[in-house]
């Protein structure tokens, strides 16, 4: 009698994906192609994903790095990860039309960071060294601001009054390692204050809390994400450190490699916040041809948060609209 082969299947992570602030950066562009028309520039990549900043650049957006590199006069277009105040001024000399596509959520860290630096707190930012989100919140009070880089970061902290000090954090974490750098510090500097709310993003915690829930049950876990993209890189540590077998970040199908799949029965999918839904669909019909077609999707939570668009941008997208009426 010939042995059954045990069952191939996916455990799909929900939610995962695109977040609130991603939707809104990616949108902010596509309509500012449609209003003003190509090419708009857009200083640093909108998001961390090859597939979404190439589709933009099919469109006609151009990704640069400065402000200097954009023509007077054009129109800018600020990326989610937020920019330093010297950013904007740059911008203004110029005669730049900028459109600011910041994160709703990480402008709230900037106004965290402004307020404290204003009360005159040394602030102790959590977060990765020369990622575009540090570099723009860091910018908002240098003077006040010193950059801790995970628990191992904790033994440089110097600080001139224990008794005023405060955290905050990059949104894009490991909620895992915050908390326990956080605990580090607190036993250095036992005054230290919490930001009034938590500053890791609500889909960078929802992602890695289903990610959590999922990994012990899967041989191989799988995060479509691009290497620049910290939620994603995170969110594959936090599966191996769940239980994973193995956990590996891909940016597309193709790059799956079969020896990760040999004598797995159990692949765990998720996708990070700036992640378009059809690059999770062509890993999952790479996954079917190899035999995993038995899908089942593990929900933790219903997303619904959306951000508007850009006040700037929806002003003139109104005038036009109007315009267009007469």
């Amino acid at each position: 009698m010939t042995e059954t082969p045990p069952r191939k299947r996916v455990l799909l992570a929900k939610p995962r994906g695109y977040c609130a602030g991603v939707d809104r950066a990616v949108q902010t562009v596509e309509e500012a192609l449609k209003l003003y028309g190509a090419p708009i520039y857009v200083r640093k990549q909108i998001v961390h994903n090859k597939h979404v900043v190439s589709t933009l650049e099919a469109k006609g957006a151009i990704f640069v790095e400065e402000n200097e590199e954009v023509p007077e006069g054009s129109t800018v277009v600020f990326s989610a990860h937020g920019v330093a105040p010297e950013v904007h001024e740059q911008a203004k000399e110029r005669n730049l039309k900028a459109i600011d596509a910041t994160c709703p959520l990480v402008t709230k860290v900037h106004h965290e960071a402004r307020r404290f630096a204003a009360e005159d707190y040394d602030i102790l930012l959590i977060g990765h060294e020369g990622h575009e989100e540090v570099i723009g919140t860091s910018g908002e009070a240098p003077a006040h601001i010193q950059l801790v880089d995970g628990p191992d970061g904790v033994d440089k902290v110097t600080v001139r009054d224990p008794e005023k000090v405060v955290w905050l954090s990059q949104t894009t974490l490991s909620v895992d390692e915050t908390l326990e750098t956080v605990a580090q510090l607190k036993k250095k500097l036992p005054m230290l204050q919490s930001p009034p709310s938590d500053d890791i993003c609500y889909a960078t915690q929802n992602r890695q809390q289903v990610m959590k829930q999922i990994a012990l049950d899967c041989d191989v876990v799988l995060v479509v994400g691009s290497k620049n993209s910290s939620n994603s890189v995170r969110m594959v540590e936090v599966a191996v450190q769940a239980g994973a077998a193995q956990g590996h970040l891909i940016d597309f199908a193709h790059e799956i490699e079969d020896s990760w799949l040999e004598g797995a029965t159990t692949v765990g999918l998720s996708s990070g916040a700036s992640v378009p839904e059809e690059l999770v669909e062509q890993v999952l019909a790479h996954l079917a041809e190899r035999g995993f077609a038995d899908v089942e999707e593990v929900v933790t939570v219903d997303e619904r948060l959306v951000f508007s668009l850009p006040q700037e941008l929806k002003r003139d997208m109104k005038v036009a609209a109007a315009a267009r009426a007469v």
